[in-house]
Formats: C-alpha cells, sequence, structure tokens
C-alpha cells in the first residue's frame, strides 16, 4: 500500500527530507553517472509530491516529484525531480506520480500551461500525460532533454 503527501519545504519533516536528497542523489548522480550540484535553492520554493510504501518499522520513499511555481525555472509553472525509486519500479508509481503531479499543478495553478525540461528519452511517458515537445533536443549534463508543454485543460490519453 502507498500513500501520498503534498508539502511546502519548510513542512518536509527532517527525515523527509533527506529521504528526498538521498533519492535524488541515488538516481540522479549515482544512478544516472551524472555529478550536479542537486541543491539549486529552488526546493525552498516548491511543494514536494511524496509517494510512500506503507511499511513497518517506518515508511519508504517510494516516489517522488518537485512541483516549481511559475517563474522559478520557467515562465509557467513547471514538474522537475521526478523519481521513483530502483526498487519500486514497474509498479505503475511513475504514471500515478505524474497524474498526481499534474492534477495537483492545475488545482495550484488553475489555467497555467506546465513547462517540464524532459529526458529525451522518456518523451512518449510524458506524451500520455498530455506534454508535448517545444524544443529541440538540448545537452544537461551530459544528457539529452527537450523542452515539454502541456496546455491547461489538456486531457492525458
Amino acid at each position: 500500500m502507498f500513500t501520498w503527501q503534498c508539502t511546502t519545504f519548510d513542512e518536509l519533516s527532517n527525515q523527509a527530507l533527506y529521504a528526498v536528497l538521498k533519492a535524488r542523489q541515488l538516481v540522479f548522480v549515482v544512478e544516472q553517472n551524472c555529478p550536479f550540484l542537486d541543491a539549486d535553492d529552488v526546493d525552498q520554493r516548491c511543494q514536494h509530491l511524496l509517494g510512500w510504501k506503507v511499511q513497518f518499522p517506518g515508511n519508504a520513499l517510494a516516489a517522488y516529484a518537485r512541483l516549481v511555481p511559475p517563474n522559478v525555472k520557467y515562465r509557467e509553472p513547471s514538474i522537475g525531480r521526478v523519481i521513483t525509486l530502483p526498487e519500486f519500479r514497474m509498479l505503475g508509481l511513475g504514471k500515478e506520480l505524474m497524474r498526481r503531479a499534474v492534477g495537483t499543478m492545475d488545482d495550484l495553478y488553475p489555467g497555467l500551461a506546465i513547462r517540464i525540461g524532459a529526458q529525451q528519452y522518456l518523451e512518449r511517458f510524458y506524451s500520455a500525460f498530455g506534454f508535448l515537445t517545444v524544443s529541440p533536443t538540448y545537452i544537461e549534463d551530459g544528457i539529452p532533454h527537450v523542452e515539454m508543454v502541456r496546455q491547461s485543460g489538456r486531457r492525458a490519453d
């Protein structure tokens, strides 16, 4: 069973913040072999969507996304740092995470498009949520990316 939490940076517990930072380092730095400064001074202005695997003795972070307000990364609000932890992949959590992230952004910023900087190999995944590619491929931290935009009210396939 999984439970979901969406919270501001200031409302994150120390344990939750540690789990998020550990997960982001594991996936983006270690797994993708991409040394970069993850602590970019954006987190403090964002909502954080966390998916927890309910277990004893303590819950485990299974999925995470950062929900960025408009005029921080892009003119539009954006979703970033999208992660499903390795031990929880192939369970549909990535789809559930994005469904919840898009829904939360639509609630927080009604009528606004959402822009993402997506790793290019995930273009098809994000297009299922109504995102359209709007840029040529560019390299960020050694990985091919594209910008994608989802217009407000666009239904996912």
